[in-house]
């Protein structure tokens, strides 16, 4: 992934650059990963940055990726977000100032959670490449889920 976030927003789809860079929502349902089941972790689109793990995702029935929590709690910036006439807590990404979606506190995670997420301010790196994309150091989250331990 090339340094320059000028150079990576201009390969980021139409549907990824208005969700992280116009605070865009994507539609319910007909995105990439809402129903995906498979290991790995999701990265930042813009960034590359690890932000979520499929071990904290859950179907809240909503119709967009939805975690407990995010793997690296400091890549995570929450604002406030009063459009739509509602009052919400945005979810961005630090590193790349991307809107990544909102978090509620109606998750059944031990903090009561729900990191509602667009799939198009992802990227989901399967656990088997993690080694290769460079993401080497969360191997051993899903080293703990198969020998049973709580991460």
């Amino acid at each position: 992934m090339t340094n320059n976030k000028e150079e990576r927003l201009k390969q980021l789809t139409r549907m990824q650059y208005e969700v992280t860079q116009k605070n865009g929502t994507e539609p319910p349902f007909q995105n990439e990963y809402w129903d995906l089941h498979e290991d790995g972790i999701y990265v930042d689109i813009v960034s590359g940055k690890p932000l979520f793990s499929s071990l904290d995702k859950f179907d809240a029935h909503c119709g967009w990726p939805s975690f407990t929590k995010p793997v690296d709690a400091g890549e995570i910036e929450e604002k406030l977000d009063t459009s739509h006439g509602m009052i919400r807590t945005e979810v961005r990404s630090k590193s790349a100032d991307s809107h990544l979606g909102h978090v509620f506190p109606d998750g059944p995670g031990p903090d009561g959670l729900r990191y509602c997420i667009n799939s198009a301010a992802l990227r989901f790196v399967p656990k088997d490449d993690l080694e290769k994309e460079g993401y080497g150091e969360y191997v051993k989250l899903f080293e703990r889920k198969k020998s049973g331990e709580e991460s």
